[in-house]
């Protein structure tokens, strides 16, 4: 870890030496520190996490937030910023964790354009509970679940993104931070459902290191078109890392609320009490 900053809480580290996660928590703060410099105040960012490995990161960062329930972190940021869309909501979520029990509340997140941006530790494991398959687990995959090897193909949670109509859809990778922090930026500054799914080592349970060593490369070229961001998302020789699609229309807060702020325009507590006073009396003529 960094030495002792404004972002980091002090709370004792219990991810393994070498995880993923550890690139993961230092590319959000470099993330947090660009955007405040690029006009978001810390206090407009909040973030949300589930439970897991992943949600460790919401003891570490000195960032407001909730912390959520197994599969129900995404559910809980479109909460978040349904009731003050003033805020930027930024959710952290497992791959098993937001791929398996919560799926879907990313399929309907996306779908609706839920302006929040959602980041996915993917090692391809369940590491909290000693690596059992998971939904993006490899085929053959060996775990306390599968000694024998899984015989299911893996879901793609960027095919599924895409699919399920996220109009920001990426993919970064831990060991490259400074990358990371890029498009976290630009997740967050995205009017939509922005959605990275982070390639992510299990040092103790599925090391991926030397493999994604061998296969990431760098994006060329930017965004595509929807039709070819998918067909660069269901590639498994190469792992391109960047922006695959981009697009805009309008969210579903816009739509939902119109412009209204329910936290900051809700009625005076005075004004609700003789609300409810007046439907009480109702109720009770009747």
């Amino acid at each position: 870890m960094n030495q002792q900053d404004d972002l980091t809480t002090g709370a004792a580290v219990t991810w393994c030496p070498g995880c993923g996660n550890f690139g993961i928590l230092e590319a959000f703060k470099l993330a947090v520190r660009a955007l405040e410099a690029r006009g978001l105040p810390r206090e407009r960012l909040v973030m949300a996490a589930g439970i897991g490995q992943h949600a460790k990161i919401f003891d570490y960062a000195a960032v407001s937030g909730f912390y959520s329930l197994h599969g129900r972190a995404i559910a809980t940021a479109q909460g978040i910023k349904l009731a003050n869309p003033g805020l930027s909501v930024v959710t952290f979520v497992g791959d098993g964790d937001t791929m398996g029990e919560g799926i879907e509340h990313l399929v309907f997140a996306a779908k609706r354009n839920s302006d929040i941006t959602v980041l996915v530790h993917d090692n391809g494991v369940y590491a909290l509970t000693t690596g059992q398959r998971a939904p993006t687990s490899a085929k053959g995959y060996r775990g306390p679940s599968t000694p024998h090897g899984s015989v299911e193909d893996p879901l793609n949670p960027l095919v599924i993104a895409l699919e399920s109509g996220a109009t920001f859809v990426a993919r970064g990778y831990s060991a490259r931070k400074q990358e990371l922090a890029d498009l976290i930026v630009a997740a967050v500054e995205h009017r939509g459902f922005a959605f990275i799914d982070v390639l992510q080592p299990c040092v103790t349970f599925n090391n991926t290191y030397e493999l994604y060593g061998r296969l990431t490369e760098p994006l060329e070229g930017g965004p595509r078109s929807f039709d070819d961001a998918l067909a660069l998302a269901r590639r498994s020789d190469r792992l391109p890392l960047g922006i695959f699609y981009r697009s805009e229309k309008p969210t579903h807060e816009e739509a939902l609320s119109a412009g209204r702020n329910p936290v900051l325009e809700h009625p005076a507590r005075e004004e609700r009490l003789a609300a409810v006073a007046r439907l009480l009396g109702r109720t009770t003529k009747r």
